[in-house]
């Protein structure tokens, strides 16, 4: 921190954040950093009088390191209840409505970045699960991958089946790290979105080649004695 006490650690290149269980305990420890320098700051700006430009930058930055662990909090709360046993409501549905609507629905953030949002799914994907969970976790992913996505870029989203899975893969081209990475707000995104994806028992893995990034997410299809409902169900959203 200028002025007002140590500069915070920068994270090496290329470090990623672990994924699972052991990503609470890594939240946990990196909350510590923010909360040490906000406690150096307080503690060097009560050691004795100074101008007020140093009160007035010490705020700020206190404020900023406050702003850094809310954010971290919230992901160490979302992680925990993902890995929280909860009652379930599912339902046949077909999982490539929920992708058109999320993208449908963040499209004015896309725009106004300038990412182009393409959803390419010819199959009908039926599956059984928790709709409304579903929904708000396909809005978190594209949200932090919007947020991640290079400007003037593509944001591409392929639905298809595979061998009795439903395959979601997003890729996108990476952007400048956004501060505080890999403790970002969209960073973070994903990690609570790979929690509660896994949770609903589907899998999720990520590549990285140059600037480029795909997670891809495969939850099981409904049984083929289902897919009529699921295909009703799917046509009347």
């Amino acid at each position: 921190m200028s002025g007002a006490g140590p500069q915070l650690a920068p994270r090496p290149e290329g470090f990623a954040l672990p994924k699972g269980r052991t990503a609470l305990s890594h939240l946990l420890h990196a909350l510590n950093q923010p909360l040490t320098g906000l406690q150096c700051s307080l503690e060097l700006a009560t050691a004795g009088p100074r101008p007020t430009d140093h009160y007035v930058r010490t705020l700020r930055e206190g404020l900023d390191l406050v702003s850094r662990m809310r954010v971290l909090v919230d992901a160490i709360r979302e992680l925990s209840e993902a890995y929280s046993p909860s009652p379930d409501d599912h339902h046949d549905f077909r999982l490539e409505t929920l992708l058109y609507d999320a993208a449908a629905e963040l499209q004015p953030v896309a725009e106004a970045k300038g990412v182009r949002i393409r959803v390419v799914a010819h199959s009908p994907l039926p599956v059984c699960a928790d709709r409304t969970r579903l929904a708000a976790l396909f809005f978190r992913v594209l949200d932090s991958a919007v947020g991640l996505t290079r400007e003037a870029t593509e944001l591409k989203i392929e639905a298809e089946p595979e061998r009795g899975s439903a395959r979601v893969a997003l890729t996108w081209s990476r952007g400048d790290s956004p501060d505080h990475s890999p403790f970002s707000r969209p960073e973070l995104g994903l990690l609570v979105a790979q929690a509660q994806w896994e949770q609903a028992r589907g899998s999720w893995t990520e590549t990285r080649s140059g600037d480029h990034q795909t997670c891809t997410l495969q939850l099981s299809l409904a049984s083929r004695k289902r897919h009529s409902s699921a295909a009703v169900t799917g046509g009347q959203q």
